[in-house]
């Protein structure tokens, strides 16, 4: 089974200039804990419900002038659409994230979320696996997607 087979393919997405503000109310009514921050159809970075807590509100920042770009992470792990999935868990427990945009040519396609690959019933071993080593890695505050 390919990452594309699994992958959401609705992404929600903020730019770099995005107020923080933005970037939480697109999560919220998205459902989602992360956004590819992207530019001219590329992406660039990342921002996470976790960033926002410990990037802005817990250092005081105003959420409605810092944008998506002052706090994003620009180490962004993500897979291809014809990775396996068995390779894309392996990924998401070694970078110890929860969340991995797919990316063909700069471009995000997809993501795929640690309940994406639980629901796959093959790969629930797997999940489980992963959620376990991610788990165990969140109290050395790694930053989780």
């Amino acid at each position: 089974m390919k990452a594309r087979d699994i992958m959401t393919t609705d992404v929600v997405s903020v730019s770099e200039g995005s107020s923080i503000v933005e970037a939480a109310q697109k999560m919220k009514r998205a459902d989602v804990g992360s956004l590819p921050v992207e530019e001219n159809d590329r992406i660039v970075g990342i921002v996470t419900d976790r960033d926002i807590v410990l990037r802005n509100v817990a250092d005081e920042h105003d959420p409605n002038r810092e944008t998506c770009g002052e706090i994003m992470s620009t180490d962004v792990v993500a897979v291809d659409p014809e990775m396996s999935v068995e390779e894309v868990s392996r990924l998401m427990s070694s970078h110890q994230i929860k969340r991995i945009p797919v990316v063909e040519n700069d471009r995000v396609v997809g993501m795929i979320s640690l309940k994406d690959i639980s629901q796959t019933r093959d790969l629930q071993d797997e999940a489980a696996e992963t959620l376990n080593d991610i788990t165990e890695s969140d109290s050395d505050n790694k930053t989780t997607f």
